[in-house]
């Protein structure tokens, strides 16, 4: 098979390395892909927001199957544009994809669909949205209702905060994402990412994550798009999964498939979990980021094989062979994310970075330039590893960590702290 992956992140490096795992893997094109990725793949500069582009790409280089890596395109409608064009696509269409896209979206299906999440209120301006805060105190949750690359979210533990929060949004902080927003109650419990894969009928549970959303260690600092994650989630027992599924999952995908929208592609759903009764707080339309990473280091080549019966309508013929084993990364960021921070810093040392089944740095944003590997975003590189017990894991991850040579990097070094205390 020949197969193009759109998106230039550790999400779609660590799909890269699983997808090439498996013997039916002929060719692989990333789109645009990154320095880490450009190893192991051909990279294609692509428009990926251009499902014109992408569609001519596609048959241009004889592509069997096309698997879109972060929501932007999702939104976009390029899922639906390549469809029209007879392509296999593991992605939903961008109906579907307003479980991320809005917020509010989420909520009136979760009414519609009888699933237990936070009680909200929607507003379109900020007079009304500080009017209802006043009232309900806090902590209090708000969030801009569109995309906001994982930013958009601010849990408010004060009045305040909360304020400053709506005044942040309707001045255009978040862009278009905050020209409504979604204020949530505030839930209590343990947080964690359950992730199913579903072809428009069936649905099948393929993993559980945890991520650590602050900067710094002790969960203090402001909140990331993630800067580790470790799978499993010890939180999400088999009955916890059976009660999200029942409750929340499959009247979730019963519900867009009666507004004539079935789901497919895979489903992340972000849960509060409190004396064993799972609550959802967000949709994501896509892998996780760092999560991915941790589930790809798990599944290995059946990764594939999964993504590929969901893209097709198979996936009731499909099961997922877990091993006994745990897998954890550790993001490495440049000093100064999430607020500002430089571009361009040297990186050193991954040379000499073991590259097995059991231990992968995953690259999330770096280029080449002139031989040098420079930093080239925020988060910047996911040191990804597996072992018997979190523990081994975590301690091949943090030995890649300290092998790396960045002085303008840093990362947390309590990731798993829930369960290795």
């Amino acid at each position: 098979m020949n197969i193009l992956i759109l998106g230039g992140g550790g999400r779609e490096h660590a799909l890269a390395w699983a997808t090439l795992q498996n013997p039916k893997c002929d060719k692989l094109i990333v789109a645009p892909g990154n320095a880490g990725i450009a190893a192991i793949a051909e990279c294609a500069s692509l428009d990926i927001l251009n499902g014109s582009a992408v569609i001519g790409f596609a048959e241009e280089n004889a592509i069997d199957l096309i698997i879109i890596g972060p929501e932007a395109p999702l939104a976009a409608g390029v899922a639906d544009d390549l469809r029209a064009a007879g392509l296999i696509v593991f992605g939903p269409s961008r109906a579907a994809a307003q479980l991320e896209a809005s917020k509010a979206f989420t909520k009136a299906i979760c009414d519609a669909a009888g699933a237990p999440t936070a009680a909200y209120a929607r507003f379109g301006e900020a007079a009304p949205a500080r009017a209802y805060i006043a009232e309900k105190g806090a902590p209090i949750v708000v969030k801009a209702d569109g995309l906001a690359a994982g930013k958009g979210v601010i849990v408010a533990m004060t009045e305040a905060e909360a304020l400053e929060a709506i005044d942040d949004m309707f001045s255009g902080e978040f862009g278009e994402a905050g020209a409504e927003v979604v204020i949530e109650d505030f839930l209590t419990g343990e947080e964690a990412s359950f992730f199913v894969l579903c072809d428009g009928e069936t649905a099948l549970p393929i993993g559980t994550a945890q991520d650590h959303k602050r900067a710094f260690d002790n969960d203090e600092g402001p909140n990331t798009g993630g800067m580790g994650a470790y799978s499993p989630a010890p939180v999400l027992s088999d009955a916890v999964v059976q009660k999200t599924m029942q409750q929340i999952i499959h009247p979730t995908l019963a519900e867009m498939a009666r507004r004539g929208t079935p789901y497919q592609g895979i489903l992340y759903a972000g849960l509060m979990i409190e004396n064993g009764e799972p609550q959802l707080i967000e949709y994501n339309c896509r892998f996780g980021d760092p999560e991915c990473q941790v589930l790809m280091m798990r599944l290995g080549a059946q990764a594939l094989d999964l993504i590929q019966a969901t893209a097709e309508g198979r996936l009731a013929e499909m099961q997922v062979n877990w091993a006994e084993d745990h897998a954890i990364t550790v993001v490495m960021a440049t000093r100064g994310y999430p607020g500002d921070y430089p571009k361009g810093s040297e990186i050193r040392g991954l040379e000499a970075l073991p590259e097995t089944s059991f231990e992968m740095c995953f690259h999330a944003g770096t280029r080449q330039e002139r031989g040098s590997l420079l930093a080239n975003g925020g988060r910047v590189l996911n040191a990804t590893a597996r072992g018997a017990n979190l523990a081994e894991a975590r301690d091949r991850a943090y030995a890649m960590i300290d092998a790396i040579d960045w002085p303008e990097g840093f990362c947390r070094r309590d990731i798993g702290w829930r369960v290795l205390g």
